[in-house]
């Protein structure tokens, strides 16, 4: 273990170097061409075998180790966003209107430069590593899923990602056992009405108002008709119905989020709210059309393989404070692969120094300190390298 942190502490250069680049040209998800390129020649280049459009863009790596043993995989994406980055770092994105806002360029060089360190010392590891780069991760239905499909967990016996956190200080971990992101769900409303002048609202059937008031009693699925004991949001994220201001609106456009843990609850959610458009529209007299799209299922850890990595990382040089935390209400789609094989998802503190504010994730000025990259890996390669002895 010892040379494993001493390897990785040599290659924290490069670490930064490959981040920095990949910051300077994103790709959104599902549109990512030159990234998963330059993955799949970093792991040529090094002898693993490599396959690339798994899924779609995905690539994946292995790495065999010298001696008989299990299969580790590790995971990162390499999606961007569409948000035009408002940094002043000399590396910010050349890309107009695209920027890595979510970390996911360090996911990728973290994972690389680990991968290049236990390449190293492949005579000696007891087992095999499958490194798999995810495209997609911010856009539904994600990269995880088609990658699974597409049989990137063949041979995988444990699995194990991280996702670098901006608003958490550098030598914080943070996990929690159990359900630790939200099942992620989106929906649509159109409000057909009748529009008109706006001085003859009597001859006209309102969108906006009723909107208006589908907005509100919305609010009151999660506060009524929820188990207090439960957790759930409902966001609305969007209201659109745009006309001069002497004009009412024959339609209006609302959008907006579901998080939730518990299947039972997000069955219910989707439910009640069809439930409260159907009623609110046919009190308006007016038609609607409604959409619901299923996103990612909740991320919910197993205790075994937590608490293995918990213990883990205590260990791990640089790691100051190992805290169990609230669940987040983000959704992820690392939750598929969970679904598949055991594994542990945890957070790795990363926030940025000398700054007045701390930006949270897509946020146009978002950062980190990229020093939370070196003990994300070192967690990574030390919770690998004991897995693998452990279960010879």
């Amino acid at each position: 273990m010892d040379k494993l942190y001493k390897l990785l502490d040599q290659a924290y250069e490069e670490m930064v170097s490959v981040r920095r680049y990949l910051h300077q040209y994103p790709e959104l998800g599902f549109q990512e061409e030159n990234t998963p390129k330059y993955i799949a020649e970093y792991h040529e280049k090094l002898g693993h075998q490599v396959r690339t459009g798994v899924g779609g863009r995905g690539v994946v790596a292995t790495l065999r180790g010298g001696k008989p043993g299990q299969t580790v995989a590790l995971r990162a994406d390499f999606d961007a966003l569409p948000i035009q980055e408002e940094t002043d770092v000399p590396y910010k994105s050349k890309v107009d209107g695209l920027m890595h806002a979510c970390g996911h360029d360090s996911h990728t060089a973290t994972l690389l430069v680990l991968a290049k360190v236990l390449n190293s010392m492949k005579e000696e590891i007891e087992g095999n590593v499958v490194f798999i780069h995810q495209h997609a991760e911010e856009v539904l239905p994600g990269g995880a899923i088609a990658m699974i499909e597409d049989r990137c967990l063949d041979g995988v016996d444990v699995i194990f990602g991280q996702h670098i956190w901006s608003l958490l200080p550098v030598g914080s971990i943070e996990y929690r056992t159990g359900p630790v992101m939200a099942a992620a769900d989106f929906f649509k409303v159109e409000i057909l009405g009748h529009g008109g002048h706006g001085s003859q609202p009597h001859r006209t059937k309102d969108s906006v108002v009723i909107g208006a008031q589908l907005v509100n009693n919305l609010q009151q699925i999660v506060s009524r008709r929820v188990d207090p004991l439960d957790s759930a949001v409902l966001s609305i994220g969007s209201f659109e119905a745009k006309n001069a201001p002497n004009v009412i609106a024959d339609t209006a456009k609302i959008a907006g989020t579901v998080r939730t843990f518990k299947e039972s609850t997000r069955d219910h959610m989707e439910k009640e709210i069809e439930r409260i458009i159907k009623g609110t529209c046919i009190a308006g007299d007016v038609d609607y059309t409604f959409e619901y799209q299923r996103g990612y299922p909740a991320v919910v850890n197993p205790k075994e393989e937590m608490e293995f990595l918990v213990n883990i990382a205590r260990t791990v040089p640089g790691v100051t404070d190992v805290v169990e935390c609230e669940p987040h209400m983000g959704g992820e789609d690392f939750a598929y692969y969970l679904e598949n094989v055991k594994g542990a998802f945890f957070f790795t503190g990363a926030q940025n120094p000398g700054v007045h504010a701390v930006y949270p994730h897509h946020h146009p000025k978002f950062n980190i300190d990229e020093k939370g990259m070196l003990i994300a890996a070192k967690t990574l390669g030390a919770a690998t390298i004991t897995y693998l002895q452990n279960n010879k």
